[in-house]
């Protein structure tokens, strides 16, 4: 896991020491106590390089990491604008103030010189989602394609199953796919699902969602156990992030939907819809999985934007 981002071709003896015995530890960490994903640990590891680089050539990288002030950190940041978006910008501060996190926990740091260092501000994008009849028409794409005989039944129910989840149940990509049939509790109607950071939560897949799983099971799930794999290939194996998003795609251009709709849009639809049918926000942050109640807030944001688009088509003195 560390080895793509402390590759040892290129540098100094010295230097490579002071990954050893500064970085690695860190990524370890991040893979073996945080459960971070690849991409996490890949870029948190790049930021610290980065930032390691740029001390190398202001003259102040030292053998530890101590010895550098706020001055310098906040001079980073301002010199990181002309070369990374804002977002890019955030997220690699973000991996250098859980480097310093780390090393402070264990006292082999001072302090963390991005302490109270100001970051510039993220514009706020309101999330893309469908609307319900959109989401009923993308829905219904699978059992269309059956009906002309364009694909066969076990790839319908399974891509039914695949979106019905998506949206019923508001997962993540990688948590759909991630899914054993042992995480699944059909009874109750629930799936338990492994969100960022390892935590643990309980979807309900709503009534839909439980009739299409129920029917995968009984007709086109073949032998299964708890440890099998809910969503699968032709061939049996796991379906990937990738087949998903592409499935998708053909069942978009089906319904004469946008295009640069992601399985993560199907969450936000997921979300937003909860909220304008009168959804309490702290109920939809526990079903999102967001550690902070502000992620959620957003959606807030997209259902008063809603209202207020409403509002001017509908109301005469708009």
């Amino acid at each position: 896991m560390t080895q793509s981002v402390t590759s040892e071709a290129g540098i100094s003896p010295e230097e490579r020491a002071w990954q050893v015995a500064w970085l690695e530890p860190f990524l370890g960490y991040l893979t073996g106590e945080r459960r971070c994903s690849r991409h996490t640990v890949r870029n948190y590891g790049q930021a610290v390089l980065a930032w390691r680089a740029w001390l190398r050539e202001a003259g102040r990288a030292t053998e530890g990491i101590d010895g550098i002030e706020r001055r310098q950190a906040r001079d980073y940041v301002i010199e990181s604008q002309r070369r990374w978006a804002r977002k890019t910008l955030h997220a690699h501060i973000s991996g250098l103030r859980a480097f310093y996190r780390y090393w402070l926990r264990r006292g082999r740091a001072a302090r963390d010189p991005f302490t109270g260092v100001s970051l510039p501000k993220l514009e706020r994008r309101l999330p893309q989602f469908l609307t319900e009849t959109q989401m009923k028409t993308l829905l219904l794409g699978p059992l269309r394609l059956l009906e002309q005989e364009a694909i066969d039944a076990r790839t319908a129910w399974r891509d039914r199953l695949m979106m019905e989840l998506l949206y019923g149940a508001g997962l993540r990509v990688s948590e759909l796919v991630e899914l054993n049939h042992g995480d699944i509790d059909g009874p109750q109607g629930t799936a338990r699902v492994m969100g960022k950071g390892r935590k643990e939560r309980l979807c309900p897949l709503g009534r839909v969602a439980a009739a299409v799983l129920e029917r995968w099971r009984s007709e086109f799930a073949g032998d299964w156990g708890p440890r099998s794999p809910l969503m699968v290939t032709t061939s049996g194996t796991r379906l990937g992030v990738r087949e998903v998003q592409r499935r998708l795609k053909h069942y978009l251009a089906l319904a004469d939907l946008p295009a640069d709709i992601t399985p993560h849009k199907l969450r936000h639809s997921y979300a937003t819809h909860l909220l304008n049918a009168g959804a309490d926000l702290r109920l939809v942050q526990e079903l999102l999985g967001h550690a902070n109640l502000v992620t959620t807030q957003i959606y807030t944001h997209v259902s008063v934007a809603r209202l207020r688009e409403v509002h001017a088509k509908s109301h005469p003195r708009a």
